[in-house]
């Protein structure tokens, strides 16, 4: 009997869910952690610090967010507490912020997967892995463009991470496909994102392209720099490395 060859399609069937911590009510089973022990008294010792945080008026409330778990379906938990108006403020990498949350906003998805593959045979797909949680490389690359398109919107100086990712909330505004996105809710509600490696991220290939294709237009992170006069690299778009 021969086995069926598995396609990309196979691969990209499951889509990643996120968390909706609005359907359901978590705080008896946190209540009862705090008589627990290890990692259990801890979360509900967070729980207790964040929930003193939120009832002091001159507290401010900071996110800070590692790529991973934006991926990994908590991207409406984050979204929410902003909607919720419990975050003054986020810190995040650039993957969170572009490659997870900006992304999805575009309409793409995430997928699960497993870990236990040959990354050859994903790169030969065109597939992205993060750990068990599979990405279309090929969507990835229209994310890629439509920071390309937000570079050229804009007037050529300087930009920190806040101010370019406040464009992207803009952008979304009249583009976006998904609703609710962290980076749309934090433009429209004035939550400021700040992302020391954004760059590190599909932004970082979107800036570059824009640098290379538009070199009399000089656009500048503050944190990176881009430079003009690039080399035109003739090269298919591989996958990128996580």
């Amino acid at each position: 009997m021969t086995a069926k060859k598995v396609t990309k399609k196979d691969l990209l069937k499951r889509q990643i869910k996120h968390i909706d911590i609005t359907s359901f009510d978590a705080r008896p089973i946190i209540k009862q952690m705090d008589d627990m022990s290890f990692t259990s008294r801890d979360l509900a010792r967070a729980t207790e610090i964040f929930n003193m945080m939120l009832a002091d008026k001159s507290c401010s409330n900071i996110l800070t967010l590692a790529g991973s778990t934006s991926a990994g379906g908590c991207m409406k938990l984050y979204a929410d507490m902003i909607k919720y108006n419990m975050i003054d403020a986020i810190v995040a990498t650039g993957a969170s912020i572009v490659d997870m949350d900006f992304f999805e906003a575009l309409g793409f998805k995430h997928y699960q997967g497993t870990p236990f593959i040959d990354d050859k045979f994903l790169r030969d797909n065109y597939i992205d892995r993060i750990y068990d949680t599979y990405i279309d490389e090929q969507d990835l690359q229209k994310c890629d463009n439509a920071i390309f398109e937000i570079a050229n919107s804009l007037k050529a100086k300087p930009y920190s991470s806040r101010e370019f990712i406040a464009e992207m909330g803009k952008y979304l505004q009249k583009n976006a496909k998904k609703k609710d996105s962290l980076i749309q809710l934090a433009y429209e509600n004035n939550v400021p994102i700040f992302c020391p490696a954004f760059t590190d991220s599909s932004a970082g290939f979107g800036l570059v392209l824009h640098q290379v294709k538009i070199q009399n237009h000089i656009l500048q992170l503050i944190q990176f720099a881009i430079f003009v006069n690039l080399p035109t690299l003739k090269l298919k778009p591989a996958p990128r490395d996580y």
